[in-house]
């Protein structure tokens, strides 16, 4: 007889998972847990949590008659992220705040933190999901603190309630057919997006890409307001001035008001930066503009379905090096201390 026994030789004692109150780590909402939130390494944490790049804007924030606690910008599209916290259940007046907020902004993400959600709340934040349109976005999240032993206590972010991105989309593509304006062009980007974003998922290990939208680009986070990735799928071929072939783009867009002082800086870096790529990069300051670009391109045929696949591998292999090599310099710049004449001399 064969002994399928186990003696567990070797094997180290599991610890147990133990929950802590909250409120025993963080006393207050206001001068506790919402400093400790804004933190960079913490606010990474949500952004984790809910898919999105966030920059801390500012605390305490004054929106309409309330203040918001965390008031963030969505590196991916400069929109505003209002974050509420509550270190206890949820109640109605918290939630009627959400709803000032929204009501005040034409674009917005409502990020509601709490120790814990009611039924009746997430199932509001729901239904504010469902009949809101793409440009208001609602998170419901529960906040919990664990610990094994005496190791230290660790944070974590449940999602209670978030946005419903495919019913959005279904929503808005519905509208745009009824107003007879979404073309076969529009139907191919979005299509053409779609498996973009699929791929980029199951492929990608750095970049985060956004929703597909009927358009020729997608946005993608780098750390940043300022600065952002973009794919972009061109039926104009820049390097053969043609419409009869088509292009792909992985592109640093540098969209801040000191780009020309912040390109220039990384432009005394091209070939350091270039050695890290592993290939020449375009540089265009575009000096009629108030942003410039760093990309590399590729000709492509965007009606070629069967092609999308190397189409997709290029544009991921691209903007993950691209991620790689400018989103920790993007975010350690100091702008303020950029200026003409520090910029001059040998390239570093």
């Amino acid at each position: 007889m064969i002994n399928t026994s186990t003696d567990n030789v070797g094997l180290t004692t599991l610890g147990r998972l133990e929950k802590i109150d909250v409120r025993e780590y963080w006393k207050r909402e206001d001068s506790d847990f919402t400093p400790w939130l804004a933190e960079t390494s913490n606010i990474q944490l949500l952004s984790e949590a809910i898919g999105i790049e966030l920059e801390v804007e500012a605390q305490e924030k004054q929106v309409g008659p309330f203040r918001a606690d965390i008031l963030c910008k969505d590196t991916a599209n400069d929109h505003w992220v209002l974050i509420e916290n509550q270190l206890e259940r949820t109640d109605h007046i918290h939630l009627g705040q959400l709803l000032t907020y929204a009501a005040g902004l034409n674009a917005v993400t409502i990020v509601w933190i709490a120790a814990r959600f009611t039924e009746e709340h997430r199932a509001a934040l729901d239904w504010l999901n469902e009949i809101s349109n793409e440009d208001f976005n609602f998170f419901g999240l529960e906040i919990e603190l664990w610990k094994i032993g005496k190791s230290a206590v660790a944070p974590k972010f449940n999602i209670i309630s978030k946005p419903n991105d495919w019913s959005k989309s279904i929503t808005g593509a519905a509208k745009s057919i009824q107003s007879d304006s979404l073309t076969d062009a529009k139907k191919l980007q979005h299509d053409y997006w779609s498996a973009f974003r699929q791929y980029a998922f199951e492929h990608g290990q750095r970049i985060q890409p956004t929703k597909a939208l009927y358009q020729n680009w997608m946005n993608i986070a780098i750390g940043r307001s300022g600065f952002i990735l973009n794919a972009i799928a061109s039926t104009w071929n820049s390097q053969l001035q043609s419409y009869a072939s088509h292009e792909i783009r992985a592109m640093l867009k540098i969209d801040h008001n000191q780009a020309q002082l912040c390109f220039d800086f990384f432009h005394k870096q091209q070939k350091q930066l270039e050695a890290e790529f592993g290939e020449a990069l375009i540089w265009d300051s575009l000096p009629d503009r108030k942003s410039c670009l760093i990309y590399v391109r590729k000709s492509v045929d965007l009606n070629n379905r069967d092609d999308w696949d190397t189409q997709h591998a290029w544009l991921t292999q691209k903007l993950e090096k691209l991620h790689m090599i400018f989103s920790g310099r993007i975010k350690k710049l100091d702008i303020d201390s950029l200026d003409s004449e520090s910029l001059t001399g040998e390239e570093v």
